[in-house]
């Protein structure tokens, strides 16, 4: 039998996430004039879950916010963290139309307070079963690390998004664990932001955009940061990066091989920071003018 709440929980019934709401119905005045309708809690058939559970979901329903004809909405319960570490969120999926809701597939999307997205995936969802008209039936989402922009969730004020434009096109941050552990939320957001300002590559480009450089004197290296942006189709796995760097005089002020392993990976139409480290041996210039700088892989000289 399943459980999804804790004695301490039964005792103190509470919606731990936020709502999102999409609507069939293009003009806002209409939808606001057919006033609200109530939805009918029922339960995904594969379920097999106790009596005081079913009471607890019905209590938390009634905790839910008034819909209007024509809507789905995404109604968060609670996100707890399992053992796997994948995390588990619980929710209803309402709808107020006037025929069964049937799902095979979803993309949701995980919102912050401030409505920053904080993860992304697509479900299938054939247990989820038919929910009759004007229905509410609970469900839980597993997101794993992967899954996710960052590296923590808040256990309030979270939201699940129907995904409804596709996701494929939109160019957005990927962070590598690593990354996402050390880099603040803050920077992070930064990070988010500038790559939705600087737009997309062009379709099919894999190009390197320049974050930060600095040589470090005592150690007579260069230290440089690169957003690697593809805007292809499919995931690249970066193994062996040779990469030049030229200073704002144009002159070439470092070149090398870099071997990553692990091996970078960077998904489809995303881009992922990553640092690389100039030794001595590699350097050209020692007193480079970094004001304006770019990093690139150079050329494959043709067989002649």
């Amino acid at each position: 039998m399943q459980s999804f709440f804790s004695k301490s929980e039964l005792n103190n019934l509470t919606m731990k996430g936020r709502e999102s709401f999409v609507s069939s119905r293009k003009d806002k005045k209409e939808e606001e004039e057919t006033g609200t309708v109530s939805t009918e809690l029922s339960f995904p058939p594969s379920w097999n879950i106790s009596g005081e559970e079913k009471e607890a979901f019905q209590k938390l329903h009634e905790q839910c916010a008034p819909m209007t004809s024509g809507q789905a909405a995404i109604s968060g319960i609670h996100m707890k963290k399992n053992e796997a570490g994948d995390y588990a969120f619980l929710v209803f999926i309402r709808h107020t139309m006037e025929k069964k809701l049937k799902m095979n597939k979803v993309t949701l999307s995980i919102f912050d307070e401030q409505d920053e997205v904080l993860g992304r995936k697509t479900f299938q969802l054939e247990d989820f079963g038919e929910v009759p008209p004007n229905g509410c039936r609970p469900w839980e989402f597993l997101f794993s690390e992967k899954d996710l922009f960052t590296e923590k969730i808040p256990e309030e004020g979270w939201k699940l998004v129907f995904q409804l434009s596709p996701v494929s096109k939109t160019h957005s941050l990927e962070l590598t664990k690593s990354w996402r552990k050390r880099l603040p939320q803050e920077q992070q957001r930064r990070l988010r932001k500038m790559v939705e300002k600087v737009g997309p590559p062009r379709p099919g480009q894999v190009n390197f955009l320049g974050l930060s450089a600095k040589m470090v004197e005592a150690r007579e290296e260069l230290h440089i940061s690169l957003l690697i942006r593809n805007g292809g189709e499919k995931t690249i796995n970066l193994e062996k990066l040779p990469l030049v760097v030229e200073d704002a005089s144009g002159e070439v002020i470092a070149s090398g091989i870099f071997t990553l392993d692990p091996k970078l990976q960077v998904k489809a139409h995303t881009s992922t920071p990553w640092n690389f480290v100039f030794p001595k041996s590699m350097i050209k210039k020692s007193e480079p003018d970094l004001s304006k700088w770019r990093a690139y892989p150079p050329k494959k000289k043709k067989k002649q």
